[in-house]
C-alpha cells in the first residue's frame, strides 16, 4: 500500500463490522478521550485501542507509538483505522505505522469531531459524531 488513504467514518464502521481482525486506533490525547468521548464499538464486540500520537500537555510526538501498536496486538496483516479529532494526527500516525511495518493503515476522514461549524462547534458538520456513529463518555 502506498500512502494512507482516507476513509469515511461510516465506511470505517462497515469495515470494522466486516473484518473481525480490523482495529480502530484512537490517537487523540487522554484529555480528549476523557472529556470529549470515544467511539463505542461494543455493538461490534470490539473495543477501540487508545494510543496517543502526541502526549498531553506538551504535545510532543509519542516516540513509542509503533511499539505501543505491537503491544496492543497489531500485526503486519492487521487492517488498522486511525482516528483523531479531525483527521490530521491520525494521518501522521498512519504514516508512522506504515513506516514501522504496518502497511494496512487507513485515516478516518474528518476524525471524531470534524471541522467547526458556523458557530465554532465541532461534531455537527462531519466526522464520527456527526455521522451518528456510536460513542460514549469515558
Amino acid at each position: 500500500m502506498t500512502g494512507v488513504p482516507d476513509i469515511s467514518p461510516t465506511d470505517t464502521w462497515a469495515a470494522l463490522e466486516k473484518d473481525p481482525n480490523a482495529l480502530l486506533v484512537d490517537v487523540r490525547t487522554d484529555a480528549e478521550w476523557n472529556f470529549v468521548g470515544v467511539p463505542d464499538l461494543s455493538a461490534l464486540g470490539k473495543q477501540v485501542v487508545l494510543i496517543p500520537w502526541q502526549v498531553f500537555p506538551g504535545m510532543q510526538v509519542n516516540g513509542h507509538f509503533v511499539e505501543h501498536l505491537r503491544k496492543a496486538g497489531v500485526t503486519a496483516e492487521s487492517h488498522v483505522f486511525y482516528i483523531c479529532r479531525s483527521g490530521a494526527r491520525s494521518l501522521a500516525a498512519g504514516q508512522a505505522a506504515q513506516h514501522g511495518g504496518f502497511p494496512h493503515a487507513y485515516n478516518v476522514a474528518d476524525g471524531f469531531e470534524g471541522p467547526v461549524d458556523h458557530e465554532g462547534h465541532r461534531g455537527t458538520v462531519a466526522g464520527w459524531k456527526a455521522d451518528k456513529l456510536p460513542w460514549r463518555q469515558r
